[in-house]
């Protein structure tokens, strides 16, 4: 099992991200759904009162992303793929586990936790004492590490990007040490324990959610002007109407593409 700990701090208190990540996440899903990729959200609703975190809310997604996927990944996978993701937000403590029934043996679990602070508690996650030498600490500037460039857009780049709404950014070296800052603390554990392919995979799926974090918190602050000042149950509406429009488009698409292929093979 591949262990690390990703901080990655935000221009924000732990407050305002609570409406901003609600946002990021609808938004980048919507925009991230084409051609049978993307987020389809199955279930969206309260879950059991937790009696250490109280009251959260569960999630369960497919994502779709055969076509995304490495050539060498494509080989053994069907042409409809998805990953299963199950979450339980107990805001600030959040957790969420990835499962795919094709690939019984993969399995990703992310512990996450929201502190004002700029990325400064060395265990707040509370990793046993005996595992803590397994977990690999790895700290994501929003600002200033680099970005796959098929995702760079300038009207997002924090190094840039100015708030109307409330005056931050453009982020330049130094910026952790200003307030406001929080820190996303994320334990990400992957295993997939399969001879040969083991720390391929699971180094290539650290990569994947470390790309994934330093895209969507980019996108979190320079959307600010977009979400900030609403409520949560702005947001909440929100998400429900691009839910219903990622639903839309993957399903839409992945019933062309059977559609498609069911015709080739009657005219194989």
């Amino acid at each position: 099992m591949l262990t690390k700990e990703y901080r990655i701090c935000m221009p924000l208190t732990v407050e305002e991200y609570k409406i901003g990540q609600l946002y990021m996440i609808a938004r980048h899903s919507l925009e991230q759904s084409d051609a049978g990729n993307g987020v389809e959200v199955v279930e969206n609703k309260e879950c059991c009162e937790d009696p250490e975190h109280g009251k959260g809310q569960y999630t369960e997604k497919r994502i779709h992303l055969s076509s995304r996927l490495p050539y060498w990944i494509q080989a053994f996978c069907p042409k409809v793929f998805y990953i299963v993701e199950r979450g339980w937000n107990y805001y600030p403590f959040t957790i969420t586990e990835y499962t795919c029934s094709f690939i019984p043996k993969l399995h990703i679990t992310i512990l996450t936790k929201f502190e004002d602070n700029a990325g400064t508690s060395e265990n707040c996650l509370n990793v046993p004492e005996d595992k803590l030498s397994e977990r690999a600490v790895d700290f994501v500037d929003i600002a200033f590490d680099e970005l796959n460039p098929k995702h760079y857009k300038k009207e997002e780049d924090p190094k840039f990007f100015k708030s109307n709404i409330t005056g931050r950014g453009p982020l330049v070296e130094g910026w952790m040490h200003d307030t406001p800052i929080m820190c996303s603390y994320k334990l990400v554990q992957v295993s997939f324990e399969v001879w040969g392919l083991q720390t391929k995979v699971e180094d290539f799926i650290q990569r994947c959610v470390r790309d994934v974090l330093l895209l969507g918190h980019r996108q979190a602050f320079a959307w600010i002007d977009e979400w900030h000042g609403m409520t949560i149950k702005d947001v909440r509406d929100y998400e429900h109407r691009k839910q219903l429009e990622a639903n839309d488009k993957v399903l839409t698409a992945t019933q062309e593409q059977q559609a498609e292929e069911s015709k080739q093979a009657c005219v194989d």
